[in-house]
């Protein structure tokens, strides 16, 4: 899957995982199979992996249909998309009447298109629901939001092309993994406090239980031979979780720039969890 454009992520996301890949990339296997992302999201680190060569068939999947549906537009009609996001102005009145229509209501094309530039021109790079499902994120305050990347968007069909997208749980992944496969988790994160629960991407939260499945599948897929890694927040709550013989916990800073609340953002502590010895070794996370 070798290219000699450069893809990077076409939307921002809440808990992307720009500012965490390098940490990441320093404890990717050096030989695996098939790539696996489950929580695709922005797909900073599936971009990073293709750009290095390392990836050269790939499941990417997410409970977000909309978000499903857009990779896959981008990966199957990318001038289709560029053609409509050519013709949108950045201007504040357009952007509402923008939100304000149906997703539903439109053709995927047109959709695609619509979340992209939502994505880029409303504050703050936040992509937000509603408990209804409505995207309710104001406008954001851009000298130039740069929503019709062009270049970009044709890297990330290019990226796609040997790509199956799916819109499901992360347990699928139970049914597409074999031996000799790499799943990297990046699910909604534990909180690290009462106030700081964010899952609003989508309308479904991510619930304490579906924390426990996550474990729970991450351990038969150990059971088959699959390399897994996860990213999580570094609490308790996670480290118990994981503290069985067969996971190794790393601690790692990473930064946070997308966060309504300027004091959210900066460096956090973050777990890396997986079920090889990664370079280096690990510190179970204390």
């Amino acid at each position: 899957m070798g290219s000699q454009l450069v893809p990077r992520p076409f939307l921002k996301w809440a808990g992307g995982k720009a500012q965490l890949s390098s940490e990441l990339g320093k404890r990717t296997p050096c030989h695996f199979h098939c790539y696996h992302e489950p929580f695709i999201g922005g797909g900073a680190f599936f971009f990073k992996l293709y750009r290095e060569h390392k990836i050269r068939t790939a499941y990417l999947s997410d409970l977000n249909t909309e978000l499903i549906d857009a990779y896959t537009v981008v990966r199957d009609q990318v001038e289709a998309v560029i053609q409509i996001l050519a013709r949108y102005p950045h201007r504040e009145s357009f952007y509402y009447d923008l939100r304000a229509q149906d997703p539903w209501a439109m053709d995927k094309c047109s959709r695609t298109a619509r979340m992209i530039y939502l994505n880029k021109t409303g504050y703050n790079g936040l992509y937000r629901v509603s408990k209804q499902g409505k995207f309710n994120v104001p406008f954001g305050r851009y000298k130039n939001p740069g929503y019709c990347d062009e270049a970009n968007l044709r890297a990330v069909s290019q990226a796609l092309q040997n790509v199956e997208l799916s819109s499901t749980s992360f347990e699928k992944v139970l049914e597409k993994a074999v031996p000799g496969d790499f799943v990297y988790f990046d699910p909604p994160y534990v909180p690290v406090s009462k106030t700081a629960n964010f899952t609003a991407y989508h309308a479904n939260g991510f619930t304490e239980n579906d924390q426990i499945k996550l474990r729970d599948a991450s351990i038969e897929l150990t059971l088959r031979g699959v390399k897994i890694m996860l990213s999580n927040s570094a609490t308790d709550r996670v480290r118990a979780l994981y503290s069985t013989p067969v996971f190794f916990m790393t601690k790692v800073q990473a930064s946070r720039v997308i966060n309504s609340n300027g004091k959210g953002r900066g460096k956090l502590t973050e777990l890396i969890i997986t079920n090889y010895m990664p370079e280096g070794g690990d510190d179970n996370g204390s």
